[in-house]
């Protein structure tokens, strides 16, 4: 029996990426396909309804909601009911009695409800916003576990391979022992390379299960998208305004928020003014007759630095908070970007000089199988540029899932969602 060829495992390992391994070469562990018609897409939002993230958003833009209500209220504040009842039953008992009742409503002062309105509907674009810029970074982790998954499914294909391989050189060699052509120390090598080569296989399982199962807590999902290699043509940025990222734009309506925050305390100086109308029964004693009246009041509470300026102090802080906020965030942007995109740039050059140092020992273990075979080379040579060969494929294999990730990390640093 001949060996089987070593570039075979060259061919699982590229096959894993583009997805087309050939029926006699699947690893002994399958690596999980999506159903068909499953993205990326698909597998972020699975991930974004578990997240919880997703709840706190939801809870945010009701808050808001709440808010908007709020400030669209007739009323400054709640009415109230105001009961009161005087009797001198206790005392002298001559009958006397006062009965009052009346509705208090608290109203806006001048220009206070619009700055309200204002105010929640700014509320309500920095809850959309900070929504968006949580779905992100979800995104950024489905990304992340995507890509690591990959390239253990990679390597772990591709020391599967690799196994195989060894097995049908030990198996070969132990055929031509017992023929007497090669001697039992051979043998003994080749056995020890074939055990070696398990236990690396049994290491890149296990890690390949551990970013299986982080996948599958992430996502919910059993499986995951086609593993695709990614294409050069999609490596140049998106055009995507700097502003368009969510957490910028999560800062600037921060900003916003603040400001009309600040207009709202400026234009409510005091307490909003109440109006009440009573209606009140008094009655002077025992068989005389009761008397009647309507009554409207108004209560204007005044307005003090005790009361004014802490409320002001705060709104000043919440802005110059924010407003910092959004400056520092936007050079970590920029620095985010620059480095993603020199990321991008440093896995293509890897991933072209890996490309063709496998090539390279990928021909040379070739040119020492066949001189392996017509019996030339020794098995320590044969050996030792299996295990190069193989290891650069593997390396090959990380590396295509390394571009893959780069290339995700910049549409992350642009804001941009699967």
């Amino acid at each position: 029996m001949k060996p089987v060829p070593w570039f075979v495992s060259c061919a699982i390992a590229g096959s894993v990426l583009v997805g087309a391994a050939p029926a006699f070469a699947q690893p002994p562990h399958p690596s999980p396909v999506a159903p068909a018609g499953t993205t990326l897409r698909q597998a972020f939002e699975a991930a974004w309804q578990r997240a919880v993230q997703s709840r706190e958003s939801e809870a945010q833009t009701e808050r808001a909601r709440a808010e908007q209500t709020a400030a669209g209220s007739l009323w400054a504040a709640p009415p109230a009911v105001e009961l009161n009842h005087l009797s001198d039953r206790v005392h002298s008992n001559a009958g006397r009695k006062e009965t009052e009742i009346g509705i208090v409503w608290p109203l806006w002062l001048p220009g206070q409800r619009g700055a309200r309105g204002v105010a929640a509907d700014a509320e309500m674009k920095l809850a959309h916003a900070q929504t968006q810029a949580a779905r992100l970074r979800v995104a950024g982790l489905v990304r992340e576990a995507f890509w690591k998954l990959s390239a253990a499914q990679a390597e772990a294909a591709s020391t599967a391979a690799q196994t195989r391989y060894l097995q049908g050189i030990a198996s070969d060699v132990q055929r031509r022992v017992q023929a007497g052509d090669m001697a039992r120390a051979d043998a003994l090598s080749a056995r020890a390379e074939l055990l070696e080569a398990g236990s690396i296989q049994g290491e890149a399982d296990q890690r390949r299960l551990a970013a299986l199962a982080q996948w599958r807590t992430l996502t919910g999902m059993e499986s995951m998208p086609q593993l695709l290699a990614p294409s050069r043509a999609g490596l140049a940025d998106p055009a995507l305004p700097a502003d368009e990222h969510p957490e910028l734009r999560v800062a600037e309506q921060a900003v916003e928020r603040a400001l009309k925050r600040l207009d709202a305390v400026n234009l409510s100086r005091r307490d909003p003014p109440e109006l009440s109308v009573k209606y009140r029964e008094e009655s002077p004693g025992y068989g005389e007759a009761p008397q009647r009246g309507i009554g409207i009041g108004l209560r204007i509470p005044f307005g003090t630095d005790g009361r004014n300026a802490p409320l002001q102090a705060a709104a000043l802080g919440e802005l110059d908070v924010a407003q910092a906020t959004q400056q520092r965030l936007r050079e970590r942007h920029e620095a985010d970007l620059a480095l993603a995109r020199g990321a991008l740039q440093s896995a293509v050059r890897q991933l072209d000089d890996t490309r063709d140092r496998a090539g390279l020992l990928r021909e040379r273990a070739e040119l020492i199988g066949a001189s392996f075979r017509a019996g030339e080379t020794s098995l320590s040579d044969l050996l030792r540029a299996a295990n190069a060969a193989a290891q650069s494929d593997a390396a090959l294999a990380r590396q295509q899932a390394a571009l893959g990730l780069a290339q995700a990390q910049l549409q992350q640093a642009l804001g941009i969602l699967p």
